[in-house]
């Protein structure tokens, strides 16, 4: 791959359509994107270009075998104007782990990263300043190689987009204890961020919507007795004052924002443990009234309370706290996301 990234600008922007103080989530688009293509067994030079279309052919691998992973990363701005991501080589890491479970040729980390960089220094005016907001970042690899026969594509293609980004949620959700359905397997997928993943998702999260909840907290697949993640998000229990949260394995996403939150709370005196919790557990406790907290954690959110839960028909609340785990946590680590606080543990990474 030739070091140099090619550079092709919008004639004009679009960025003074675009009201900042009212963003939604993902759905307004910066100005380029970066895309890169792999052929004939290596990457080839990345090029960043007006934000546009992408033409396939309809025999394209990812329409029939679901090769297809991403990632999802944030970049902020302060009051300096200096531009930041959070950790961004663990986002690499872990693309090329899910590209490695769907036999998807690795993204070398010079490209990741200095295509990233570049990107966005194209599109700097395009990182929000707003309180909350952020330039939400997503890489992602599909399989653009053609055929109709049931094995890995020859052509890839590796792009970068960005879309200034609001909150994504507002407020507490209430969540229901799957009890059928299951999000990944042992020896499944689970643990990349493949897009099939979400997709098989939506179905259970879209009954628990009808039913009156926000989103579905998912079980193991074999008995449903042990909590696994919160949506699409890791998830954290607090019983008294520890916090508990599942550990990684072949059905859950190992979150850079969950390992960061682990981090965070043991350095602040918070009791923390990676294990197993049953679904008996929780509910006991919120019987008992040991149950303090429930939030889910992962880079869109950062972290998301959680009021309530369902299971087995029954709908059970949470007690409002004058300071929760959950506000302390987001607060420490929003503030090393957009530097308001030193950084302790290197995480933050200057463009």
């Amino acid at each position: 791959m030739k070091s140099k990234i090619e550079i092709q600008r919008v004639e004009k922007s679009k960025i003074d359509s675009v009201d900042f103080d009212n963003l939604p989530f993902g759905s307004v688009y910066s100005d380029h994107m970066l895309e890169c293509d792999f052929k004939n067994g290596e990457w080839q030079t990345p090029v960043i270009k007006p934000y546009s279309p992408i033409t396939l052919d309809p025999s394209a691998k990812i329409f029939h075998y679901g090769q297809s992973i991403f990632e999802g990363m944030k970049a902020y701005k302060d009051a300096d104007e200096n531009m930041m991501l959070f950790r961004p080589l663990e986002n690499c890491k872990r693309l090329n782990k899910s590209a490695e479970r769907l036999v998807i040729p690795p993204i070398p980390e010079d490209i990741f990263m200095e295509g990233l960089t570049k990107l966005l220094e194209v599109d700097s005016d395009w990182i929000p300043k707003n309180e909350g907001s952020s330039l939400y970042i997503r890489p992602f690899i599909f399989a653009s190689g053609n055929g109709f026969h049931a094995s890995p594509a020859d052509a890839y293609k590796f792009i970068i987009c960005t879309a200034p980004s609001g909150a994504y949620f507002a407020g507490k959700v209430k969540v229901l204890i799957e009890e059928k359905f299951a999000r990944a397997a042992n020896g499944g997928v689970g643990f990349a961020k493949a897009g099939g993943n979400y997709a098989a998702q939506f179905y259970p999260t879209q009954l628990a919507i009808e039913k009156g909840y926000n989103q579905v907290i998912w079980t193991d697949d074999n008995t449903h007795q042990f909590i696994e993640e919160a949506g699409a998000m890791n998830i954290f229990i607090r019983i008294n004052d520890t916090l508990i949260t599942s550990p990684t394995s072949d059905r859950i996403l190992d979150g850079i924002t969950r390992k960061s939150i682990l981090q965070i709370a043991k350095d602040a005196g918070i009791s923390t443990e990676v294990r197993k919790i049953s679904v008996g557990e929780v509910v006991e406790a919120a019987k008992n009234g040991t149950l303090k907290e429930m939030f889910g954690t992962g880079t869109a959110a950062v972290i998301s309370p959680i009021a309530g839960f369902g299971y087995q028909e029954k709908d059970y609340d949470l007690p409002e706290l004058d300071n929760p785990f959950a506000a302390q946590l987001k607060k420490q680590i929003t503030y090393i996301q957009t530097n308001k606080a030193k950084d302790f543990y290197g995480w933050r990474v200057f463009v």
